[in-house]
């Protein structure tokens, strides 16, 4: 099973960029997919961002045209670049592994550490 590493958090302004990197253990190349997922203080996880094997990506309503989700396969690590990042993009954000089943993903129950972003106003 691939482990995943997530890092590349920190302290930003409002307005700031931080990109986020979540290296893989093994190939990536044959999983279905990755998501990115944040939690924000007092909130439950909600998934930001996934990017297909084919190279499919979707974005939460709430950081299109912000945020970017990137792969590459030969380091076997996908990123997340955030921009104009807002205080309520604050949250401890994770990388998980997704299986496609009847046109849903699934995330894998085994999380990360995930890697803190705060965002200060």
């Amino acid at each position: 099973q691939v482990q995943l590493v997530e890092s590349g958090g920190g302290l930003v302004q409002t307005g700031g960029s931080l990109r986020l990197s979540c290296a893989a253990s093994g190939s990536i190349f044959s999983i279905d997919a990755v998501g990115w997922y944040r939690q924000g203080p007092g909130k439950q996880r909600e998934l930001v961002a996934t990017i297909s094997s084919r190279g499919t990506i979707t974005y939460a309503d709430s950081v299109k045209g912000r945020f970017a989700i990137s792969r590459d396969n030969a380091k076997n690590t996908v990123y997340l670049q955030m921009n104009s990042l807002k205080p309520e993009d604050t949250g401890v954000y994770y990388c998980n592994t997704l299986r496609l089943r009847a046109g849903t993903y699934y995330s894998s129950p085994s999380w990360g550490q995930g890697t803190q972003v705060t965002v200060s106003s």
